[in-house]
Protein backbone atom coordinates (compact mmCIF):
# COMPACT_ATOMS: atom_id res chain seq x y z
CA UNK A 1 0.00 0.00 0.00
CA UNK A 2 1.28 3.27 -0.96
CA UNK A 3 2.41 5.82 2.25
CA UNK A 4 -0.16 8.04 1.39
CA UNK A 5 -3.05 5.95 1.23
CA UNK A 6 -1.99 4.28 4.19
CA UNK A 7 -1.96 7.41 6.14
CA UNK A 8 -5.39 7.60 4.89
CA UNK A 9 -6.40 4.37 6.03
CA UNK A 10 -5.10 5.12 9.55
CA UNK A 11 -6.28 8.66 9.63
CA UNK A 12 -10.30 6.75 8.50
CA UNK A 13 -9.61 4.12 11.06
CA UNK A 14 -8.84 6.17 13.92
CA UNK A 15 -11.79 8.32 13.15
CA UNK A 16 -13.86 5.72 12.76
CA UNK A 17 -12.87 3.73 16.49
CA UNK A 18 -13.50 7.86 17.84
CA UNK A 19 -17.17 7.67 16.64
CA UNK A 20 -17.22 3.82 17.92
CA UNK A 21 -16.36 5.41 21.17
CA UNK A 22 -18.31 8.79 21.10
CA UNK A 23 -21.91 6.63 20.21
CA UNK A 24 -20.96 3.48 22.82
CA UNK A 25 -19.71 5.35 25.40
CA UNK A 26 -16.57 3.32 25.82
CA UNK A 27 -13.78 5.72 26.87
CA UNK A 28 -11.54 6.54 23.76
CA UNK A 29 -8.50 4.53 24.63
CA UNK A 30 -10.12 1.08 24.39
CA UNK A 31 -11.30 1.24 20.81
CA UNK A 32 -8.22 3.42 19.67
CA UNK A 33 -5.73 0.50 21.17
CA UNK A 34 -7.60 -2.57 20.16
CA UNK A 35 -8.97 -1.14 16.93
CA UNK A 36 -4.81 -0.49 16.69
CA UNK A 37 -3.91 -3.99 16.27
CA UNK A 38 -6.34 -4.50 13.88
CA UNK A 39 -5.01 -1.52 11.76
CA UNK A 40 -1.45 -2.68 11.89
CA UNK A 41 -2.16 -5.57 9.72
CA UNK A 42 -3.17 -3.56 6.38
CA UNK A 43 -0.75 -4.02 3.87
CA UNK A 44 2.17 -1.52 4.44
CA UNK A 45 0.89 -1.13 7.86
CA UNK A 46 4.15 -2.90 9.31
CA UNK A 47 6.34 -0.37 8.21
CA UNK A 48 4.72 2.25 10.45
CA UNK A 49 7.41 2.98 13.14
CA UNK A 50 6.62 5.21 16.44
CA UNK A 51 10.23 6.77 16.77
CA UNK A 52 10.63 6.99 20.95
CA UNK A 53 12.37 10.16 20.74
CA UNK A 54 8.89 11.94 19.14
CA UNK A 55 6.93 10.34 22.34
CA UNK A 56 9.62 11.44 24.79
CA UNK A 57 10.40 14.67 23.17
CA UNK A 58 7.03 15.48 21.27
CA UNK A 59 4.26 14.07 23.04
CA UNK A 60 4.98 13.54 26.85
CA UNK A 61 6.28 17.20 27.52
CA UNK A 62 2.76 19.03 26.50
CA UNK A 63 1.04 15.77 28.39
CA UNK A 64 2.50 16.27 31.22
CA UNK A 65 2.54 19.59 31.84
CA UNK A 66 -1.35 19.55 30.80
CA UNK A 67 -2.19 16.73 33.40
CA UNK A 68 -0.30 18.90 36.00
CA UNK A 69 -1.61 22.45 35.04
CA UNK A 70 -5.29 21.11 35.31
CA UNK A 71 -4.68 19.25 38.46
CA UNK A 72 -5.54 20.48 42.05
CA UNK A 73 -2.93 21.45 44.09
CA UNK A 74 -5.03 21.34 47.34
CA UNK A 75 -5.86 17.62 46.57
CA UNK A 76 -1.92 16.75 45.53
CA UNK A 77 -0.92 18.36 49.17
CA UNK A 78 -3.94 16.45 50.80
CA UNK A 79 -2.98 12.85 49.05
CA UNK A 80 0.97 13.22 49.47
CA UNK A 81 1.41 10.83 51.27
CA UNK A 82 -0.30 7.55 49.27
CA UNK A 83 0.75 9.63 45.94
CA UNK A 84 4.16 9.29 46.95
CA UNK A 85 4.02 5.21 47.94
CA UNK A 86 2.36 4.61 45.01
CA UNK A 87 4.77 6.91 42.70
CA UNK A 88 8.10 6.11 44.50
CA UNK A 89 7.57 2.67 46.70
CA UNK A 90 5.28 0.96 44.36
CA UNK A 91 7.09 1.63 40.79
CA UNK A 92 10.28 -0.02 42.80
CA UNK A 93 8.43 -3.29 43.82
CA UNK A 94 6.45 -3.21 40.32
CA UNK A 95 10.19 -3.14 38.81
CA UNK A 96 11.43 -6.06 41.59
CA UNK A 97 8.64 -8.25 40.91
CA UNK A 98 7.87 -8.38 37.12
CA UNK A 99 11.94 -8.83 36.61
CA UNK A 100 11.20 -12.47 38.75
CA UNK A 101 8.23 -13.26 36.74
CA UNK A 102 10.02 -12.14 33.73
CA UNK A 103 13.47 -14.16 34.21
CA UNK A 104 12.07 -17.49 36.22
CA UNK A 105 8.64 -17.90 34.10
CA UNK A 106 9.21 -15.83 30.87
CA UNK A 107 13.13 -16.67 30.67
CA UNK A 108 14.90 -13.57 30.39
CA UNK A 109 18.00 -13.05 31.69
CA UNK A 110 18.31 -11.07 35.01
CA UNK A 111 19.47 -7.49 33.19
CA UNK A 112 16.68 -7.66 30.73
CA UNK A 113 14.18 -8.82 33.12
CA UNK A 114 15.19 -6.02 35.21
CA UNK A 115 14.57 -3.58 31.77
CA UNK A 116 11.26 -5.03 31.86
CA UNK A 117 10.18 -5.09 34.79
CA UNK A 118 11.09 -0.73 35.13
CA UNK A 119 9.33 -0.18 31.38
CA UNK A 120 5.79 -1.28 32.75
CA UNK A 121 6.37 0.17 36.42
CA UNK A 122 4.75 3.30 35.14
CA UNK A 123 1.35 3.85 35.12
CA UNK A 124 -1.16 5.69 32.39
CA UNK A 125 -3.72 7.72 33.65
CA UNK A 126 -5.67 8.56 30.47
CA UNK A 127 -8.01 5.55 30.10
CA UNK A 128 -9.20 5.28 34.06
CA UNK A 129 -9.58 9.04 34.48
CA UNK A 130 -11.95 8.85 31.60
CA UNK A 131 -13.47 6.17 32.69
CA UNK A 132 -13.86 7.61 36.14
CA UNK A 133 -15.10 10.86 34.87
CA UNK A 134 -17.64 9.05 32.73
CA UNK A 135 -18.99 7.28 36.05
CA UNK A 136 -19.32 8.11 39.38
CA UNK A 137 -16.41 7.84 41.02
CA UNK A 138 -15.33 9.38 44.18
CA UNK A 139 -12.90 12.06 43.67
CA UNK A 140 -9.98 11.15 46.19
CA UNK A 141 -10.11 8.15 43.30
CA UNK A 142 -9.36 10.73 40.16
CA UNK A 143 -6.72 12.21 42.70
CA UNK A 144 -4.64 9.68 43.44
CA UNK A 145 -4.61 7.86 40.18
CA UNK A 146 -3.69 11.59 38.17
CA UNK A 147 -1.12 12.21 41.27
CA UNK A 148 0.38 8.87 41.29
CA UNK A 149 1.12 9.20 37.28
CA UNK A 150 2.40 12.07 37.79
CA UNK A 151 5.02 11.56 39.15
CA UNK A 152 6.03 7.93 38.84
CA UNK A 153 6.84 8.81 34.97
CA UNK A 154 9.51 10.52 36.56
CA UNK A 155 10.80 7.95 39.19
CA UNK A 156 9.65 4.79 36.69
CA UNK A 157 11.99 6.37 33.90
CA UNK A 158 14.64 7.11 36.29
CA UNK A 159 15.01 3.26 37.28
CA UNK A 160 14.52 2.46 33.66
CA UNK A 161 17.77 4.44 32.92
CA UNK A 162 19.28 2.44 35.42
CA UNK A 163 18.49 -0.57 34.84
CA UNK A 164 19.81 -0.13 31.07
CA UNK A 165 22.96 1.15 31.87
CA UNK A 166 23.57 -2.27 34.13
CA UNK A 167 22.52 -4.43 31.32
CA UNK A 168 24.73 -2.29 28.90
CA UNK A 169 27.51 -1.39 31.00
CA UNK A 170 27.18 -5.13 32.46
CA UNK A 171 27.76 -3.24 36.11
CA UNK A 172 25.46 -1.71 38.76
CA UNK A 173 26.16 0.14 42.03
CA UNK A 174 22.93 0.77 45.06
CA UNK A 175 24.36 4.00 46.62
CA UNK A 176 25.57 5.60 43.20
CA UNK A 177 21.74 4.86 42.03
CA UNK A 178 20.37 6.48 45.00
CA UNK A 179 22.23 9.43 45.14
CA UNK A 180 21.19 10.26 41.08
CA UNK A 181 17.77 9.36 41.73
CA UNK A 182 17.56 12.15 44.63
CA UNK A 183 19.99 14.49 43.13
CA UNK A 184 17.53 13.82 39.62
CA UNK A 185 14.81 14.57 41.04
CA UNK A 186 15.42 17.62 43.18
CA UNK A 187 16.82 19.55 39.99
CA UNK A 188 14.29 18.63 38.28
CA UNK A 189 11.86 20.22 40.62
CA UNK A 190 14.22 22.94 40.67
CA UNK A 191 14.28 23.85 36.98
CA UNK A 192 10.64 23.31 36.46
CA UNK A 193 10.27 25.95 39.70
CA UNK A 194 12.61 28.74 38.16
CA UNK A 195 11.21 27.93 34.36
CA UNK A 196 7.49 28.12 35.82
CA UNK A 197 8.75 31.53 37.77
CA UNK A 198 9.96 33.66 34.61
CA UNK A 199 7.22 32.43 32.12
CA UNK A 200 4.31 33.29 35.39
CA UNK A 201 6.48 36.90 34.79
CA UNK A 202 6.13 37.10 31.08
CA UNK A 203 2.56 36.16 31.22
CA UNK A 204 1.73 38.83 33.69
CA UNK A 205 2.76 41.56 31.41
CA UNK A 206 0.75 40.19 28.48
CA UNK A 207 -3.08 40.21 27.07
CA UNK A 208 -2.54 38.95 23.84
CA UNK A 209 -4.37 35.15 23.82
CA UNK A 210 -2.88 34.19 20.26
CA UNK A 211 0.64 34.68 21.93
CA UNK A 212 0.02 34.01 25.47
CA UNK A 213 -1.45 29.96 23.91
CA UNK A 214 1.64 30.13 21.63
CA UNK A 215 4.03 30.50 25.42
CA UNK A 216 1.48 28.09 27.11
CA UNK A 217 2.48 25.73 24.53
CA UNK A 218 5.65 26.05 24.51
CA UNK A 219 6.40 25.97 28.47
CA UNK A 220 6.39 22.69 29.18
CA UNK A 221 9.55 22.54 26.37
CA UNK A 222 11.59 25.13 27.94
CA UNK A 223 10.94 23.12 30.85
CA UNK A 224 11.72 19.28 29.62
CA UNK A 225 14.47 20.22 27.21
CA UNK A 226 17.26 22.26 29.39
CA UNK A 227 16.61 19.28 32.26
CA UNK A 228 17.03 16.63 29.84
CA UNK A 229 20.11 18.59 28.65
CA UNK A 230 21.58 18.08 32.14
CA UNK A 231 20.76 14.63 32.44
CA UNK A 232 18.18 15.32 35.39
CA UNK A 233 14.40 14.47 35.48
CA UNK A 234 12.77 16.15 32.37
CA UNK A 235 9.35 14.73 33.29
CA UNK A 236 9.52 16.22 37.23
CA UNK A 237 10.83 19.79 35.76
CA UNK A 238 7.30 20.03 33.37
CA UNK A 239 5.59 18.40 36.01
CA UNK A 240 7.19 21.36 38.12
CA UNK A 241 5.90 24.26 35.80
CA UNK A 242 2.93 23.34 35.15
CA UNK A 243 1.67 22.85 39.20
CA UNK A 244 3.09 26.13 39.35
CA UNK A 245 1.30 27.74 36.87
CA UNK A 246 -1.54 26.09 37.54
CA UNK A 247 -1.56 27.17 40.52
CA UNK A 248 -1.03 31.43 39.67
CA UNK A 249 -3.05 30.87 36.37
CA UNK A 250 -5.94 32.76 38.35
CA UNK A 251 -3.36 36.40 38.81
CA UNK A 252 -1.55 35.11 35.68
CA UNK A 253 -4.47 34.74 32.90
CA UNK A 254 -7.21 37.33 31.38
CA UNK A 255 -10.49 35.49 31.35
CA UNK A 256 -11.06 35.77 27.51
CA UNK A 257 -7.09 34.46 27.17
CA UNK A 258 -8.58 31.45 30.18
CA UNK A 259 -11.69 30.56 27.70
CA UNK A 260 -9.44 29.85 24.54
CA UNK A 261 -6.73 28.76 26.26
CA UNK A 262 -8.56 25.89 27.99
CA UNK A 263 -10.52 24.87 24.77
CA UNK A 264 -7.11 24.51 23.25
CA UNK A 265 -5.45 22.65 25.54
CA UNK A 266 -8.08 20.01 25.68
CA UNK A 267 -8.49 19.41 22.23
CA UNK A 268 -4.61 19.17 22.09
CA UNK A 269 -4.19 16.43 24.80
CA UNK A 270 -7.53 14.48 22.90
CA UNK A 271 -5.74 14.69 19.52
CA UNK A 272 -2.06 13.67 21.10
CA UNK A 273 -3.38 10.92 23.23
CA UNK A 274 -6.06 9.51 20.30
CA UNK A 275 -2.93 9.65 17.98
CA UNK A 276 -0.54 8.00 20.71
CA UNK A 277 -3.01 4.94 21.43
CA UNK A 278 -3.49 3.94 17.75
CA UNK A 279 0.47 4.05 16.92
CA UNK A 280 0.80 1.86 20.28
CA UNK A 281 -1.64 -0.50 18.84
CA UNK A 282 0.67 -0.43 15.37
CA UNK A 283 3.39 -1.79 16.73
CA UNK A 284 1.99 -5.20 17.40
CA UNK A 285 2.76 -6.54 13.92
CA UNK A 286 6.48 -5.28 13.92
CA UNK A 287 6.70 -7.05 17.65
CA UNK A 288 5.36 -10.07 16.15
CA UNK A 289 7.42 -10.24 13.03
CA UNK A 290 10.85 -9.98 15.34
CA UNK A 291 9.83 -12.97 17.06
CA UNK A 292 8.74 -15.67 14.37
CA UNK A 293 10.62 -18.24 15.76
CA UNK A 294 8.78 -18.19 18.79
CA UNK A 295 4.75 -19.70 18.75
CA UNK A 296 1.67 -16.95 19.12
CA UNK A 297 0.61 -19.20 21.84
CA UNK A 298 4.04 -19.24 23.59
CA UNK A 299 4.26 -15.34 23.24
CA UNK A 300 0.45 -14.68 24.73
CA UNK A 301 1.20 -17.03 27.41
CA UNK A 302 4.37 -15.35 28.23
CA UNK A 303 2.83 -11.51 28.08
CA UNK A 304 -0.45 -12.81 30.02
CA UNK A 305 2.11 -13.41 32.93
CA UNK A 306 4.08 -10.41 32.47
CA UNK A 307 0.60 -8.11 32.85
CA UNK A 308 -1.11 -10.29 35.67
CA UNK A 309 2.36 -9.90 37.61
CA UNK A 310 1.68 -6.21 36.75
CA UNK A 311 -1.88 -6.18 38.62
CA UNK A 312 -1.50 -8.88 41.05
CA UNK A 313 1.36 -6.83 42.82
CA UNK A 314 0.09 -4.32 42.48
CA UNK A 315 -3.02 -5.52 44.46
CA UNK A 316 -1.16 -7.50 46.68
CA UNK A 317 0.82 -3.98 47.56
CA UNK A 318 -2.17 -2.05 48.09
CA UNK A 319 -3.85 -4.02 50.97
CA UNK A 320 -1.56 -5.00 53.12
CA UNK A 321 0.26 -1.28 53.34
CA UNK A 322 -3.13 0.72 53.62
CA UNK A 323 -3.73 -1.78 56.92
CA UNK A 324 0.38 -0.91 57.97
CA UNK A 325 -0.47 2.53 57.61
CA UNK A 326 -3.32 2.70 59.86
CA UNK A 327 -1.71 0.86 62.03
CA UNK A 328 1.10 3.37 62.31
CA UNK A 329 -1.35 6.05 62.41
CA UNK A 330 -3.30 4.85 65.82
CA UNK A 331 0.65 4.15 67.41
CA UNK A 332 1.10 7.88 66.53
CA UNK A 333 -2.71 8.54 68.77
CA UNK A 334 -4.58 9.15 65.22
CA UNK A 335 -7.74 7.43 65.53
CA UNK A 336 -8.35 6.56 61.35
CA UNK A 337 -10.84 4.35 59.71
CA UNK A 338 -10.42 0.84 58.76
CA UNK A 339 -9.36 1.16 54.80
CA UNK A 340 -11.93 0.21 52.43
CA UNK A 341 -11.36 -2.62 50.52
CA UNK A 342 -13.73 -1.68 47.65
CA UNK A 343 -11.66 1.60 47.02
CA UNK A 344 -8.37 -0.53 47.63
CA UNK A 345 -9.95 -2.79 44.76
CA UNK A 346 -10.44 0.16 42.33
CA UNK A 347 -7.08 1.93 42.87
CA UNK A 348 -5.53 -1.48 42.08
CA UNK A 349 -7.78 -1.99 38.79
CA UNK A 350 -6.85 1.78 37.53
CA UNK A 351 -3.13 0.50 37.25
CA UNK A 352 -3.04 1.00 33.76
CA UNK A 353 0.13 1.25 31.18
CA UNK A 354 0.49 3.35 28.03
CA UNK A 355 2.43 5.43 25.77
CA UNK A 356 5.30 5.97 28.18
CA UNK A 357 6.21 2.13 28.58
CA UNK A 358 5.76 1.60 25.09
CA UNK A 359 8.47 4.50 24.06
CA UNK A 360 10.65 3.09 26.96
CA UNK A 361 10.83 -0.34 25.69
CA UNK A 362 11.45 1.07 21.47
CA UNK A 363 14.15 3.36 23.33
CA UNK A 364 16.40 0.46 24.34
CA UNK A 365 19.94 0.25 22.50
CA UNK A 366 20.53 -2.71 20.01
CA UNK A 367 23.87 -3.28 21.46
CA UNK A 368 25.56 -3.46 24.44
CA UNK A 369 29.45 -1.68 25.14
CA UNK A 370 30.75 -5.29 24.45
CA UNK A 371 29.09 -5.32 20.74
CA UNK A 372 26.48 -8.36 21.43
CA UNK A 373 22.95 -7.31 20.44
CA UNK A 374 20.79 -5.94 23.84
CA UNK A 375 19.38 -9.10 25.59
CA UNK A 376 16.36 -10.54 24.40
CA UNK A 377 14.98 -6.81 22.98
CA UNK A 378 12.37 -7.80 20.64
CA UNK A 379 10.87 -9.90 23.65
CA UNK A 380 11.36 -7.11 25.78
CA UNK A 381 8.78 -5.22 23.26
CA UNK A 382 6.27 -7.23 23.08
CA UNK A 383 5.73 -8.11 26.55
CA UNK A 384 5.52 -4.26 27.20
CA UNK A 385 3.27 -4.05 25.05
CA UNK A 386 1.02 -6.78 25.91
CA UNK A 387 0.71 -5.22 29.76
CA UNK A 388 -0.82 -2.14 27.75
CA UNK A 389 -3.14 -3.73 25.59
CA UNK A 390 -4.06 -6.32 28.25
CA UNK A 391 -4.61 -3.20 30.95
CA UNK A 392 -6.08 -0.40 28.96
CA UNK A 393 -8.57 -2.92 27.51
CA UNK A 394 -9.29 -5.64 29.97
CA UNK A 395 -8.99 -3.71 32.96
CA UNK A 396 -10.84 -0.65 31.04
CA UNK A 397 -13.43 -2.47 30.27
CA UNK A 398 -14.32 -3.56 33.62
CA UNK A 399 -13.30 -0.04 35.52
CA UNK A 400 -16.82 1.11 35.07
CA UNK A 401 -18.79 -1.42 36.32
CA UNK A 402 -16.95 -2.45 39.19
CA UNK A 403 -16.94 1.61 39.96
CA UNK A 404 -20.53 1.17 40.16
CA UNK A 405 -20.76 -2.24 41.45
CA UNK A 406 -18.73 -0.75 44.85
CA UNK A 407 -20.69 2.23 45.01
CA UNK A 408 -18.56 4.00 46.84
CA UNK A 409 -19.38 7.84 45.09
CA UNK A 410 -19.11 10.72 46.77
CA UNK A 411 -21.40 12.93 48.57
CA UNK A 412 -22.86 15.00 45.99
CA UNK A 413 -25.27 17.03 48.49
CA UNK A 414 -22.18 18.18 49.94
CA UNK A 415 -20.51 18.95 46.80
CA UNK A 416 -23.70 21.00 45.82
CA UNK A 417 -23.76 22.77 49.14
CA UNK A 418 -19.94 23.71 48.63
CA UNK A 419 -20.46 25.30 45.58
CA UNK A 420 -23.61 26.95 46.27
CA UNK A 421 -21.77 28.41 49.36
CA UNK A 422 -18.85 30.12 47.12
CA UNK A 423 -20.92 31.28 44.65
CA UNK A 424 -22.91 33.08 47.37
CA UNK A 425 -19.66 34.28 49.20
CA UNK A 426 -18.98 35.80 45.34
CA UNK A 427 -22.19 37.12 44.80
CA UNK A 428 -21.88 39.43 48.51
CA UNK A 429 -18.67 40.27 47.66
CA UNK A 430 -19.82 41.68 44.55
CA UNK A 431 -22.87 43.68 46.36
CA UNK A 432 -19.72 44.93 48.42
CA UNK A 433 -18.21 46.49 45.61
CA UNK A 434 -21.08 47.81 44.30
CA UNK A 435 -21.85 49.43 47.34
CA UNK A 436 -18.00 51.19 47.21
CA UNK A 437 -18.62 52.21 43.91
CA UNK A 438 -21.85 53.61 44.35
CA UNK A 439 -20.79 57.34 44.53
CA UNK A 440 -18.30 57.11 41.75
CA UNK A 441 -19.19 60.00 39.34
CA UNK A 442 -18.95 57.43 36.08
CA UNK A 443 -21.70 55.08 37.97
CA UNK A 444 -25.47 55.70 37.01
CA UNK A 445 -28.09 54.96 39.83
CA UNK A 446 -29.96 53.11 37.09
CA UNK A 447 -27.15 51.08 35.75
CA UNK A 448 -26.18 50.23 39.56
CA UNK A 449 -30.00 49.68 40.79
CA UNK A 450 -30.16 47.13 37.66
CA UNK A 451 -26.69 45.27 38.33
CA UNK A 452 -27.84 45.28 42.46
CA UNK A 453 -30.95 43.40 41.36
CA UNK A 454 -28.88 40.68 39.90
CA UNK A 455 -27.12 40.24 42.28
CA UNK A 456 -29.25 40.38 45.34
CA UNK A 457 -31.66 37.67 43.38
CA UNK A 458 -28.02 35.25 43.32
CA UNK A 459 -27.62 35.99 46.76
CA UNK A 460 -31.65 34.80 47.40
CA UNK A 461 -31.46 31.62 45.04
CA UNK A 462 -27.95 30.07 46.56
CA UNK A 463 -29.31 31.12 49.84
CA UNK A 464 -32.27 28.73 49.39
CA UNK A 465 -29.99 26.19 48.07
CA UNK A 466 -28.65 26.26 51.70
CA UNK A 467 -32.03 25.93 52.91
CA UNK A 468 -33.08 22.55 53.67
CA UNK A 469 -36.75 23.76 54.47
CA UNK A 470 -36.88 25.98 50.95
CA UNK A 471 -39.89 24.63 48.65
CA UNK A 472 -37.40 25.50 45.32
CA UNK A 473 -39.46 27.89 43.80
CA UNK A 474 -36.69 30.08 43.45
CA UNK A 475 -35.09 27.48 41.72
CA UNK A 476 -37.93 27.00 39.63
CA UNK A 477 -37.94 30.52 38.44
CA UNK A 478 -34.31 30.76 37.41
CA UNK A 479 -34.72 27.49 35.28
CA UNK A 480 -37.81 29.03 33.68
CA UNK A 481 -35.57 31.79 33.14
CA UNK A 482 -32.39 30.70 31.63
CA UNK A 483 -35.09 28.60 29.49
CA UNK A 484 -36.62 31.91 27.97
CA UNK A 485 -32.83 33.51 27.54
CA UNK A 486 -31.93 30.25 25.46
CA UNK A 487 -34.42 30.99 23.38
CA UNK A 488 -34.12 34.71 22.98
CA UNK A 489 -30.44 34.00 22.23
CA UNK A 490 -31.74 31.60 19.26
CA UNK A 491 -33.77 34.24 17.53
CA UNK A 492 -30.55 36.77 18.25
CA UNK A 493 -28.26 33.98 16.10
CA UNK A 494 -31.10 33.17 13.73
CA UNK A 495 -31.18 36.70 12.75
CA UNK A 496 -27.78 37.63 12.45
CA UNK A 497 -27.43 34.44 10.07
CA UNK A 498 -30.48 35.72 7.96
CA UNK A 499 -27.77 39.23 7.66
CA UNK A 500 -25.37 37.52 6.54
CA UNK A 501 -26.96 35.37 4.19
CA UNK A 502 -28.42 38.73 2.77
CA UNK A 503 -24.98 40.64 2.55
CA UNK A 504 -25.92 43.03 5.06
CA UNK A 505 -23.04 41.69 7.29
CA UNK A 506 -20.26 40.07 6.59
CA UNK A 507 -18.61 36.57 8.24
CA UNK A 508 -16.23 38.78 10.48
CA UNK A 509 -19.17 40.76 12.24
CA UNK A 510 -21.44 37.29 12.36
CA UNK A 511 -18.47 35.39 14.42
CA UNK A 512 -17.78 38.07 16.26
CA UNK A 513 -21.47 38.81 17.59
CA UNK A 514 -22.29 34.56 17.37
CA UNK A 515 -19.00 34.63 19.84
CA UNK A 516 -20.82 36.71 22.32
CA UNK A 517 -23.74 34.97 22.33
CA UNK A 518 -22.34 31.49 22.69
CA UNK A 519 -20.82 32.90 25.76
CA UNK A 520 -24.24 34.46 27.25
CA UNK A 521 -25.55 30.36 25.99
CA UNK A 522 -22.31 28.88 27.85
CA UNK A 523 -22.84 30.31 30.99
CA UNK A 524 -26.44 28.55 31.27
CA UNK A 525 -27.34 25.82 33.45
CA UNK A 526 -29.94 24.15 31.44
CA UNK A 527 -28.92 21.60 29.22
Amino acid sequence: MHGELLVLALLLGAGLLLLLSSRTGVPYPIPLVAGGVLLAFLPGAEDVELPPEVVLLAFLPPLLYSAAFFSSLQDLRANARPIALLAIVLVVVTALGVAAVAHWVVGLPWEAAFVLGAIVSPTDPVAAVQIAQRTRAPRRLVTLVEGEALVNDASGLIVYSFAVAAAVSGSFSLADATFEFVYSSLAGIAIGLAVGWLIGQLRARLDDPPVEIAISLITPYFAYLPAEALHVSAVLAAVTSGLFLGWNSPQLITPQTRIQAFVFWELLVFAMNAVLFVLVGTQVHAALEALDERSIGELLGYGLAVSAAVTLIRMVFLFPWAWLARMLERWRGVREPPPDARFLGLLGWSGMRGAVSLAAALALPLETDSGAPFPERDLIVFCAFAVIFVTVVGQGMTLGPLIERARIFDDEQSVAEQEAEARLRAAQAALDRLEELREEDWVRDGTHERMRGLYEFRVRRFEAQLDEADDGDIERGSQAYQQLRRQVLQAERAEIIRLRNRGLITDDIMRRIERDLDLEDARLEID
